[in-house]
């Protein structure tokens, strides 16, 4: 990710409750930050054009114009939400047609990263509602995904960004992009490699332990060397990776996770572990796919 002025915006998709703002706060408070910016767009699924209602509903036409004269009020509010907020943001408002996950899906093609809500559903509501927007973007985006909890959480003093390491590619992608954001924000950077041991156990445990801590090393070394100004802490936590995470992210400012590893837990982060992650962290969860990642 870079901090330097230019023209890819970052993306954040508009929740058609007006009153869930805390992903558009983010988002906003990340472009006058990054001096980048803001796209705000808001998805509508529209009724085929055959639909035609009987019992004196709305006609098709009618339904329609009425679809697209809320979702005009609710960019305009949204987008004088942000020009309150940080004046000197360039920000503007795209209403587009077609199921959420599809149309930032696109428009991640083009994006810094992009940002979404999270509302903490139970697991089958999750299943057809915001996850079912928020993994099939994680899955395809070539940018960053950044996933807000509606409900804000308390963060400790000083603040601090954890990130998720395994020794990939990923997670190191994932690490240079923790760096930055915790310069960004004057944060502590925490770095955790989860050792998850296997279910039949390990000949040598301290011996895995030590790999662990050198994989580790091996991926922060060299990367503080652009942030010297960035306060590092760096563990091998053993235990599940869900749990050890969410727990070491409960007042974090960020959670910043890897996508598609090939070790660890990122390689099950588009499974069950980056579903919990994304279902309990009470933190924002930032999650990076590594450059060749298409």
């Amino acid at each position: 990710m870079t901090h330097t002025a230019g023209h890819t915006p970052i993306v954040v998709g508009l929740d058609p409750d007006p009153g869930k703002r805390m992903a558009l706060a983010w988002a906003a408070d990340a472009a006058d930050r990054r001096r980048l910016p803001l796209l705000l767009v808001l998805a509508q699924n529209l009724p085929s054009p055959g639909y035609r209602p009987t019992g004196g509903h709305p006609s098709w036409e009618e339904w329609n114009d009425a679809l697209h004269a809320t979702g005009d009020r609710l960019v305009k509010d949204a987008v004088a939400f942000v020009e309150s907020r940080h004046p000197r943001v360039q920000v503007a408002g795209l209403l587009a047609e077609g199921h959420p996950a599809w149309v930032l899906r696109e428009q991640a093609q083009h994006a810094e990263e992009v940002v979404l809500g999270s509302w903490h559903l139970s697991a089958l509501q999750e299943l057809f509602t915001s996850a079912a927007v928020t993994l099939p973007l994680i899955a395809h985006a070539p940018c960053p995904v950044v996933v807000v909890p509606e409900a804000e959480h308390i963060t400790q003093q000083p603040p601090y960004f954890v990130v998720g390491v395994d020794g990939s590619p990923q997670s190191a992608a994932a690490v240079d992009a923790a760096f930055d954001e915790a310069a960004l924000r004057g944060a502590v950077l925490r770095a955790l490699y989860v050792w998850h041991p296997p279910r039949l156990g390990v000949l040598d445990e301290n011996a895995a332990v030590q790999e662990c801590r050198r994989l580790l090393a091996e991926t922060v070394a060299g990367r503080g060397a652009a942030h010297p100004e960035v306060e590092l802490h760096h563990e091998v936590v053993r235990g599940h990776p869900v749990q050890v995470l969410v727990k070491a992210s409960e007042h974090a400012l960020g959670l910043v996770v890897g996508t598609r590893g090939y070790g660890g837990f990122t390689g099950m982060l588009l499974g069950s572990v980056s579903q919990g992650v994304l279902h309990h962290a009470r933190c924002p969860v930032i999650t990076v796919p590594h450059a060749h990642d298409e």
